[in-house]
């Protein structure tokens, strides 16, 4: 589980409530901030729109529940997928590209098992190509779909947030002739502001980067094997298609590769 995001959601909650019970009040300040009319205009007027946007509840919900995503910590690394290939490079190197789908069978990666058989089934390296873009745009397409719901959402709550606060300003200038209730009524009005901008910097925009960089990541990765594959295919050598998949890395990440292997090449030498 990736603690990150965790920490944090708590951690931003954690410096709200102490703004607030940190004045005179102390934890009775807690009450002033609760308003039930105003969380539900802001929650459910936002949840109903987004229901609205959706392709059908069934889209809604599964796009509400890729928070958890935001939870997963990814399998593989960019250097775990150059491990593989370069294997698999090697592979193919020695004992032909009939041998990859042996290898194959243990591989857990769908997209790359997939790229494997391909070639092991002699399919024309520009349709590996194609038909791996393909895969790959429309993979990224469904990514930036549950990303732009999330985005959506954060603009639905100040929007819902505005709409609560204005119901609130016009019942209140209904009752101007009753100066005690100014004050209050002025609370209660920004109150449905505050939840929506919760709802909005809380929660939504950082899930939505936070996919959107999980998703950088997993194309990335993908790229790496649709490189690697048409490689192996081409039969270039592992030495060589070792250096061009590290070109896809940070310097200190590539590096670390570099160094992972050496130590691995050290301890078969001794």
């Amino acid at each position: 589980m990736d603690i990150a995001t965790i920490i944090g959601i708590v951690g931003c909650a954690g410096a709200v409530v102490y703004g607030i019970v940190s004045g005179d009040q102390g934890f009775a300040a807690l009450e002033n901030f609760w308003d039930y009319p105003s969380f539900l205009i802001v929650i459910v007027g936002c949840l109903m729109c987004m229901m609205t946007m959706s392709e059908n509840i069934g889209d809604f919900v599964g796009k509400l529940k890729s928070f958890l995503l935001t939870t997963k910590v990814s399998e593989s690394s960019e250097g775990d997928v150059i491990h593989k290939i370069i294997d698999l490079a090697n592979v193919a190197r020695k004992e032909g590209l009939l041998q990859l789908e042996e290898a194959a069978e243990g591989i857990d990666d769908e997209f790359l098992k997939k790229g494997i058989m391909l070639i092991v089934d002699g399919t024309d390296q520009e349709l590996v190509s194609s038909i791996l873009e393909t895969e790959l745009n429309c993979i990224e397409q469904r990514h930036n779909k549950i990303c732009n719901f999330w985005d959506a959402l954060a603009a639905m709550g100040p929007a819902w947030g505005m709409i609560g606060t204005l119901i609130v300003l016009i019942n209140m200038l209904k009752l101007l002739d009753d100066p005690s209730s100014i004050g209050p009524n002025m609370a209660v009005a920004l109150i449905t502001t505050l939840y929506g901008s919760l709802i909005a910097n809380w929660i939504c925009i950082p899930v939505a980067t936070k996919l959107r960089a999980k998703n950088q990541k997993e194309i990335m990765n993908k790229e790496v094997v649709c490189e690697g594959i048409l490689s192996i295919q081409a039969g270039e050598n592992p030495r060589v298609i070792e250096e061009k998949l590290k070109s896809f890395l940070a310097p200190a990440v590539r590096n670390e590769v570099l160094g992972g292997e050496g130590d691995s090449k050290q301890g078969g030498d001794a």
